[in-house]
């Protein structure tokens, strides 16, 4: 095996057990509700703490990558987080569960902008949408084995052993990384090579200038707004929107499974589509296409009777949705440039403010309303409004 295809086997890796501490709070949800005496608004906060924390921490942990190499900073990231997902299983109290999901947020911030740092150094352009689109499929294979593991767990042994299983995945893959992973590859792939002292800083006021990036910024805050709802309110969701048993909850791995077959796909048709038509309408057409369908299949879930049909609408929504994620990542690299880690790294940090506002402002809207199906309007909303954005973005100008 070529040694940038092990760089990949490590960042799916990562990505898998990412999604799985994500989605785990997701899964537990009710259960943990319901315990702690939890309403839908204060649940929104509490979803909604992990959100922002990792949305404000992302462009220092982005820069750190491009100073510092993505081998350190990934190391750090990982142990802290497999940390405090081990203490979310040990709270007994609202307050505590709030904060240590914040703290839970500060520690992964950053685990993408560094993967990405890591695609930018060990991977040529040409191969950069189809690595985020297999980095991104296997977070969705994090994402869907969630209920398939947290369920049968807290069904058997309570809903805090899922949060003690899945920290000590993350300290197993932390010491792997640091033991085999350089940041700088042997000659493998003619990346730019720097040295620590020497590794840019992104010049901001250019950047802040630049149009193009503003476009970025708004549709990962649009397409992550949607996004969140299948991370942190799906489970909640279903049980007690549409009525869902626990033990139906396995049909909510579906989202994620058809997930993980778009990322892989989008960044194949990412790549293939700027080959054909260039960089700049290729990834506006994966983005701006993917958007839209992904709003009207939510708003066809959101009106469905069945079950089944419930599931199958909102699962092509998410699926759409990742379709378009790898070409998102992939414009920051194309317009990034040196800057990668810390343009990746403001591109998701605008994506975490719109997972907080989605996080928080639809646990409200259930409470006023009385319906989990009216707070999905503003989701399909923003998913219009991101593909709109999509049409503004040319992958060929570089941010600063």
């Amino acid at each position: 095996m070529q040694s940038r295809h092990k760089v990949l086997c490590f960042l799916s890796l990562l990505s898998v057990i990412t999604y799985l501490d994500r989605a785990c709070i997701s899964v537990a949800g009710p259960r943990i509700q319901e315990e702690l005496g939890i309403s839908p608004g204060a649940w929104g906060w509490v979803v909604g703490a992990f959100a922002i924390a990792y949305g404000a921490f992302e462009i220092p942990s982005g820069y750190l990558g491009d100073r510092f190499g993505p081998r350190m900073v990934l190391t750090r990231i990982v142990l802290w987080w497999s940390a405090f997902t081990a203490l979310t299983g040990a709270v007994s109290s609202y307050n505590a569960l709030l904060a240590t999901r914040f703290l839970f947020g500060v520690g992964e911030a950053g685990a993408y902008p560094n993967a990405s740092a890591a695609i930018t150094r060990w991977f040529p352009v040409s191969e950069r949408a189809r690595t985020f689109g297999v980095v991104w499929m296997f977070s969705q294979a994090g994402a869907a084995l969630s209920p398939l593991l947290v369920v049968p767990l807290q069904m058997r042994y309570g809903w805090r052993a899922s949060f003690y299983v899945f920290a000590v995945l993350g300290v197993a893959w932390s010491i792997a990384w640091y033991r085999w992973f350089r940041d700088d590859p042997p000659g493998i792939v003619a990346v730019k090579r720097v040295t620590p002292a020497s590794r840019p800083s992104l010049p901001w006021r250019t950047a802040l200038r630049s149009s193009n990036l503003r476009a970025v910024w708004l549709v990962a805050l649009a397409y992550c707004y949607a996004m969140y709802f299948f991370i942190a309110w799906l489970h909640t969701y279903l049980v007690k929107g549409r009525g869902f048993h626990e033990r139906e909850l396995w049909l909510s791995a579906a989202p994620f499974v058809l997930g993980a077959l778009a990322n892989a796909c989008g960044g194949l048709a990412c790549d293939a589509l700027a080959s054909r038509f260039g960089l700049k309408a290729g990834r506006r057409l994966a983005g701006a296409a993917s958007l839209t369908v992904a709003a009207f299949s939510i708003l066809a879930g959101m009106l469905s009777a069945g079950h089944y049909a419930t599931v199958a609408f909102l699962s092509v929504g998410y699926a759409a949705i990742c379709f378009q994620q790898p070409a998102v990542w992939a414009v920051c690299l194309d317009i990034g440039g040196d800057y990668a880690g810390a343009v990746s790294g403001s591109m998701n940090t605008a994506a975490q403010l719109g997972s907080f506002i989605l996080s928080v402002s639809y646990g409200y809207m259930v409470g006023i309303s009385g319906s989990y199906d009216t707070a999905l309007v503003p989701v399909a909303a923003m998913l219009l409004v991101g593909a709109v954005f999509w049409l503004k973005i040319d992958a060929t100008k570089k941010c600063c």
